[in-house]
C-alpha cells in the first residue's frame, strides 16, 4: 500500500508577508491588486481576515467593509517563489517523488522513504515542525494511500496540522464531506451531481455507475473511483515535472469591462504579453489560442480554437481571441471582470500559405520583433498601440511583468461552459 502526503502551506502569500513584516503579526492581512483601482481584488488573506468573512476574489472595498482595519499589501511573487522553493528543499530530504500542485501545495510519495521507515505520520509531523522552525511558515498535511484523499486530509484541519485518512477510516472521514470538496469537482460538475441528488462524497461513491456515466460520461466513472478511494495516479518525480504546454496571461481589470472595444483593447495587451513570454520560453509558433472570461459573478469560462496557420504574431492572437469572444459570448445582463489569453500546441515549423501575402506578414513579424526589442531596452511602456490610448490604465501597464504572475500554476481542474 502506498503512503502519500499532501502538504499545503497555510494562507501562503499572506503568511509570507507577515513573516517579512513582523508589524503585521496579529492583524488581518490581505494580499491585493492595486488598491487605488476601484475593482482591485483580494488575492490571498490570512486567518484573521478569513474569519471576518474576507474571501479570495473579493473587491478590496468589500473586504474593508467586512473587516475594518484590514491591512492590504501588494503582492511580491518573487518572494513567494523563494519561500516555496525553500520548503520544497525540505520535502526533497524525504523523497524525490515530490509533485508540486501550485506554488503552495505538493504531493509526496514516501512509501519507500528511508526516513522513519516510510511512516507517513512521523514524516508528516517532522516536515510540519521543520517548516515552522526553519522557514517560519506553517503547513497542513494530509496522509493517505492515494493523492485524492491526501489532499482532502490537508484541507480537513487547518492550520499547522496533520490528518490521517486510511483504509480503515476513510468512509467516516471522507464520505460525509460535500461532493464539491473532491478534487476536480468544479461548479458545473457540482450542479450536475446535485441534479442527481448527489450532495456528499459518500452518495457519489454509492450511486449507480451506469447513471453517472450516462449523465457525466467517462468523467463520472473517474469521480466515483476517486470517491471510493480507488485513485491510482502516481506522484511524479520532481525532476519529471511536465514541460510547459501553454503560455498565457490574464487580468482582473480595475473596472467592469462593458463594451466590445474594452474587450479588444485588453485582448491586444494580453496577446502582446503572451507573444513576449512565448519567445522567452523558446517557442516559435503556436497552433491554438484559448480565451478565458470571468464575469462579475466570478464565474469563469473558456473557449479554444485552432489558428488557420501557426503564429507568433500578437495581432493574430488578439484577433482570434476576439473572434472567440464575439462567437460565444452575449452581454445580456452580465459584465466582465477579467480576461485571459493563452496559446498552446507549439511548433518550430511555420506553415506556408500561398493564399496569404507572406511578404506583408513577414514585415509584421519584423515590426513586432523591433517593438519587443525596444521595450526590453527602454521599458514596456516606451511604445504602445493607439488603441491603448482609450484608457490611461492600459498605456501605463507593464503587462508582462505585472499581470498573471499570481495564478496558481495548477494543472487539471474543470472549466465550466456557457
Amino acid at each position: 500500500m502506498r503512503t502519500i502526503l499532501h502538504s499545503d502551506l497555510n494562507n501562503f502569500y499572506a503568511s509570507v508577508e507577515c513573516l517579512l513584516n513582523p508589524e503585521l503579526q496579529g492583524k488581518a492581512v490581505a494580499v491585493c491588486g492595486k488598491k487605488e483601482d476601484r475593482h482591485g481584488i483580494v488575492l490571498a488573506k490570512n486567518m484573521l481576515a478569513k474569519k471576518a468573512g474576507v474571501k479570495t476574489g473579493m473587491p478590496i472595498f468589500e473586504a474593508e467593509k467586512l473587516c475594518p482595519g484590514i491591512v492590504c499589501v501588494p503582492a511580491r511573487h518573487d518572494m513567494y517563489l523563494k519561500y516555496s522553493r525553500a520548503v520544497r528543499k525540505i520535502y526533497l530530504d524525504y523523497t524525490d517523488q515530490v509533485e508540486p500542485f501550485g506554488i503552495d501545495e505538493a504531493w509526496l510519495d514516501v512509501t519507500t522513504s528511508p526516513r522513519h521507515n516510510g511512516d507517513g505520520y512521523l514524516i508528516a509531523e517532522e516536515i510540519r515542525k521543520r517548516v515552522k522552525e526553519e522557514i517560519g511558515l506553517t503547513v497542513s498535511i494530509g496522509v493517505s494511500f492515494n493523492k485524492v484523499f491526501a489532499k482532502l486530509g490537508s484541507d480537513i484541519k487547518k492550520p499547522d496540522a496533520v490528518t490521517i485518512i486510511d483504509k480503515d477510516n476513510f468512509k467516516q472521514m471522507v464520505w460525509r464531506l460535500p461532493a464539491s470538496d473532491l478534487l476536480y469537482v468544479g461548479r458545473a460538475t457540482k450542479e450536475k451531481l446535485e441534479k442527481l441528488t448527489i450532495k456528499t462524497i459518500g452518495e457519489l461513491a454509492t450511486f449507480s455507475k451506469k447513471i453517472l456515466v450516462s449523465k457525466l460520461g467517462k468523467w463520472g466513472e473517474v469521480l466515483q473511483a476517486y470517491a471510493r478511494g480507488q485513485d491510482q495516479d502516481p506522484v511524479r518525480a520532481y525532476e519529471d515535472r511536465e514541460e510547459i504546454k501553454s503560455v498565457g496571461n490574464s487580468i482582473t481589470y480595475y473596472r467592469d469591462i462593458v463594451t466590445d472595444d474594452d474587450v479588444y483593447a485588453l485582448l491586444t495587451l494580453l496577446s502582446e504579453s503572451v507573444c513576449s513570454r512565448m519567445k522567452n520560453d523558446g517557442f516559435k509558433f503556436a497552433r491554438t489560442v484559448s480565451l478565458t472570461i470571468t464575469t462579475n459573478d466570478l464565474h469563469s469560462v473558456m473557449r479554444t480554437k485552432k489558428f488557420d496557420r501557426p503564429t507568433c504574431l500578437s495581432t493574430e492572437i488578439a484577433n482570434e481571441a476576439f473572434s472567440l469572444f464575439k462567437k460565444h459570448f452575449s452581454w445580456g445582463g452580465l459584465l466582465i471582470r477579467g480576461l485571459g489569453v493563452s496559446v498552446s500546441d507549439f511548433t518550430d515549423q511555420e506553415q506556408l500559405d500561398f493564399c496569404t501575402d507572406n511578404t506583408k506578414r513577414n514585415k509584421l513579424v519584423k515590426l513586432e520583433e523591433t517593438i519587443e526589442h525596444m521595450r526590453d531596452r527602454f521599458g514596456r511602456t516606451i511604445i504602445n498601440k493607439g488603441i491603448m490610448l482609450t484608457d490611461s490604465h492600459l498605456a501605463e501597464m507593464n503587462i508582462k511583468g505585472d499581470l498573471g504572475a499570481l495564478s496558481k500554476e495548477k494543472t487539471g481542474g474543470e472549466v465550466d461552459s456557457w
